[in-house]
C-alpha cells in the first residue's frame, strides 16, 4: 500500500494529545518500533477497520460502535441491535465492505440473544451520518447460528469481507467440542455467505446434504483471528486450543481441521483430548503453539512503513500481552517466531494494518486503548 500522508499525519497528531500521550520504543529484531496510545476509555474495544477519509470504526464488547476520527471518539452509533454481552459474548468484530465509499455497508458479528441462549451472529447495515452523529440503518442479520445455547464463551469471531461479495466469519464451540464435529452445527465452524446472506453456489454443500450449506470448514475450537493472506491467496485464522495447541490454520472448502479428535493440546486437567495430533481426514495446522499465547487478531503484513516485515504474519496475544511476528519467506513458509510488546499495553484483541502501513492494536481491559505501531528509527 502507498503510503497515505494525510493520515500519518492526523495520527501522529492525535498521539501528541496531552491526554493520551504515552509513546514508548521497542527494539525488535531488525527495526525500532515506535508505540502510540491515540485512543483510550474503551470498554473491551473487539474490533476495529478503517473508513474513508482518515477516519477507523471500532466495537465495544459491551455493545458500541464508535468513531475515531480526528475530534477523537465519537458518542456511540445509534442502532446497534441489542447483543448478549455476558462473559465473552457480545459486541465483537466489524468489517467496512469493499463498495463502502458508493454502499456506505458494514458488517459485525455479535453474540446474538434468542431461544435457547445467545449464539453468533452476523449482520450488515447502512453507516449513516449526519454531522458529528451517526447511525445504523437498513440493519440486517444475514447469518445466525441455528443452535443457541446459555453459555457465555467461545463465539469467535472475526469478519473478512471478500472482493466476490461474500463474506467469512467464524465461530466458536461454544465451549461444547463436539459440535465442532457436527456437520450441521455452525459451531466450531468457518461460515461463508453473500454480502445479502444467501448461500454463494461455490460453497462446499449449498444444497445442506453434506453439511449446513453455509459452512466452509469445520473442526475449529474458537477462531478468534482471520484475515486474507495474498502470500498463501486464501484465508487464513488462528484459533484457541486447550492448555496448549493453538492453531494458525488455512481453512479450505469442505475440510475438517479435526477439533476435539486431534489437537496438540491437552485439557486443563492434564488428560489427553481425542486420539492425538493427527489422523486420517482431518488437517494439520500450519503453525501451532505450545504453551498457548492465547491468539486474537491476525494480520497479514504487506505494508510498506516496515519493509523488513513484509509478507510476515502479525498475531495478539491475550495470554502473554504481547504481538506475535512470524517471519516467513517468499511461499509463506514460517522460519522463526518474534516476540514483540511484552507486557507493554495488556491483552492484545485486535491487529490491524492501516493504509499508511502502521500497525493499529486493541487492548481487551475495560479501560481499553488503539495502539498505533509505526517506525522508531
Amino acid at each position: 500500500m502507498s503510503t497515505n500522508t494525510p493520515l500519518l499525519a492526523f495520527m501522529l497528531g492525535m498521539a501528541a494529545s496531552p491526554a493520551l500521550a504515552q509513546t514508548q520504543s521497542f527494539n525488535t529484531d531488525v527495526v525500532t518500533v515506535r508505540a502510540d496510545v491515540i485512543a483510550g476509555g474503551l470498554n473491551h474495544p473487539w474490533g476495529l477497520d478503517f473508513l474513508p477519509g482518515n477516519e477507523a470504526i471500532v466495537t465495544e464488547r459491551s455493545g458500541q460502535i464508535r468513531i475515531l476520527s480526528q475530534g477523537g471518539l465519537s458518542e456511540p452509533v445509534a442502532g446497534v441491535p441489542e447483543v448478549a454481552a455476558s462473559g465473552q459474548g457480545g459486541l465483537l468484530d466489524i468489517a467496512v465492505a469493499r463498495d463502502f465509499s458508493t454502499s456506505g455497508t458494514i458488517f459485525f458479528s455479535f453474540s446474538e440473544p434468542g431461544r435457547g441462549g445467545a449464539g453468533t451472529a452476523l449482520a450488515r447495515a447502512k453507516l449513516v451520518r449526519d454531522g458529528a452523529k451517526a447511525r445504523l440503518d437498513d440493519v440486517k442479520v444475514i447469518f445466525s447460528m441455528n443452535r443457541k445455547t446459555g453459555t457465555s464463551h467461545h463465539f469467535g469471531s472475526r469478519i473478512v469481507a471478500n472482493d466476490d461479495s461474500t463474506v467469512f466469519v467464524t465461530t466458536g464451540d461454544r465451549g461444547q467440542g463436539d459440535r465442532a464435529q457436527d456437520m450441521q452445527d455452525h459451531a466450531g465452524a468457518v461460515i461463508r455467505v453473500n454480502a445479502d446472506g444467501s448461500i454463494p453456489q461455490d460453497n462446499p454443500s449449498p444444497d445442506g446434504k453434506a453439511m449446513a450449506p453455509e459452512i466452509w470448514s469445520k473442526g475449529h475450537r474458537n477462531l478468534q483471528g482471520a484475515t486474507f493472506d495474498p502470500v498463501l491467496g486464501g484465508l487464513i485464522t488462528v484459533e484457541h486450543g486447550a492448555q496448549g495447541g493453538d492453531e494458525l490454520n488455512r481453512p479450505q472448502a469442505g475440510k475438517n481441521y479435526g477439533w476435539p479428535v486431534i489437537t496438540y493440546g491437552r485439557d486443563y486437567s492434564g488428560e489427553k483430548i481425542g486420539i492425538g495430533t493427527s489422523a486420517k481426514g482431518y488437517e494439520q495446522p500450519l503453525y501451532y503453539w505450545d504453551p498457548s499465547i492465547a491468539p486474537s487478531g491476525l494480520a497479514s503484513y504487506q505494508g510498506d512503513m516496515f519493509p523488513e516485515w513484509k509478507g510476515d504474519l502479525l498475531v495478539g496475544s491475550l495470554k502473554f500481552e504481547l504481538l506475535s511476528r512470524l517471519d516467513r519467506d517468499a511461499k509463506g513458509n514460517i522460519l522463526d517466531e518474534e516476540r514483540i510488546l511484552d507486557g507493554a499495553f495488556g491483552r492484545i484483541r485486535d491487529v490491524n494494518v492501516a493504509p499508511d502501513g502502521s500497525i493499529w492494536l486493541l487492548t481487551d481491559e475495560g479501560d481499553g486503548m488503539i495502539v498505533r505501531l509505526s517506525r522508531g528509527d
